[in-house]
């Protein structure tokens, strides 16, 4: 296995492994029929002792029980972990998603809850996953900042949060970390996200590095995901945007070739090379993909071969947008 380097996140002190592992599809969303509990806590385990130690999850993930999952895979371990959860995407008893909040109220509520499903005295990194537009963010971070100073949260993040909303919530209290989609097939932060994080000293990390795993070239057509899984509702693998988008992915393959690595790897090692604070999180729940994902921090891109993947996959080459059309109001704001 590679030997993972740390990277840090914002300006107060936080140091991560440069990859970290994102637990969503262990509990939900991704080929719901295979998930098994006991498998993911062991690919928990194997990234914990490859050297990695950054660790996301979510309240909404699986409406609790990825965090329960999260907790029971760290016990005995926490030491060696930096834990990342958030809140705001609210869901009811049956699973269904019920808007954004970011009330003081229920930003205290949430804390206590993942504390208590994730078994631990503090979260190490704490985010707003999605803004509430009905309150202000300098409500909600003034929420979060309490929880700092209560010793329940140690570092505070915000989730597709705009440059505006960054800077107003930066002016309350210091942002560890910025959450947004950033692969090859996603690259609107290039825009103005990252020049704000840039200029305010905040971390960047990249969630979905792999296009949803889009670009690990595994998918052929839409019949290559199960029926239940949530990627047939993402515009990017519908209709004629999915045969646009395997074009594109062609390229990454014989890019790949070329350069002697997977797909997977490249598309990884082109996240990590645009900054050194940017830490991608790619998430997996089988040990195969964990070490090929970790390999790609061995994977070298020059300024040459940059500048060839940026001429065949310009921003905006994509077809399709991230989410559905409801979703895509709850980003970047």
């Amino acid at each position: 296995m590679s030997t993972i380097t740390e990277r840090r996140l914002g300006r107060g002190g936080l140091r991560v492994s440069a990859i970290g592992l994102g637990c969503m599809g262990m509990s939900e969303f991704y080929d719901p029929a295979k998930m098994d509990d006991a498998e993911s806590v062991r690919v928990i385990h194997r990234y914990l002792d490859a050297g990695g130690n950054f660790l996301d999850t979510a309240d909404m993930y699986g409406s609790g029980r990825n965090e329960e999952l999260v907790g029971s895979a760290i016990a005995g371990r926490r030491n060696k972990v930096v834990l990342a959860t958030k809140f705001g995407n609210v869901r009811g008893p049956k699973g269904e998603f019920l808007g954004v909040r970011g009330d003081p109220t229920y930003v205290r509520q949430c804390c206590d809850k993942s504390l208590s499903r994730l078994k631990v005295d503090a979260i190490d990194l704490y985010y707003q996953h999605r803004v509430d537009p009905k309150v202000p963010i300098e409500d909600t971070v003034g929420a979060m900042a309490e929880l700092v100073t209560a010793g329940k949260v140690r570092f505070l993040g915000l989730s597709e949060a705009a440059p505006d909303t960054l800077r107003r919530a930066a002016a309350v209290h210091p942002i560890a970390a910025l959450q947004t989609e950033y692969s090859l097939w996603s690259r609107d932060p290039e825009d103005r996200i990252l020049a704000t994080t840039r200029e305010l000293g905040i971390g960047f990390v990249a969630y979905s590095p792999l296009g949803r795993g889009f670009l690990t070239a595994q998918f052929r057509s839409l019949d290559d995901l199960p029926a239940d899984d949530y990627r047939r509702n993402s515009p990017r693998f519908q209709g004629g945007n999915f045969q646009k988008n395997l074009e594109l992915v062609k390229q990454v393959q014989e890019l790949a070739r070329e350069k002697g690595c997977t797909p997977s790897q490249l598309a990884l090692a082109w996240v990590l090379a645009q900054g050194e604070d940017i830490v991608p999180i790619p998430g997996t729940k089988q040990s195969r993909y964990l070490d090929e994902n970790l390999a790609s921090l061995t994977v070298r891109l020059s300024p040459a071969e940059l500048r060839r993947i940026d001429a065949i996959l310009p921003a905006g080459s994509t077809a399709g947008d991230r989410y559905p059309a409801q979703s895509m109001q709850a980003v970047n704001r």
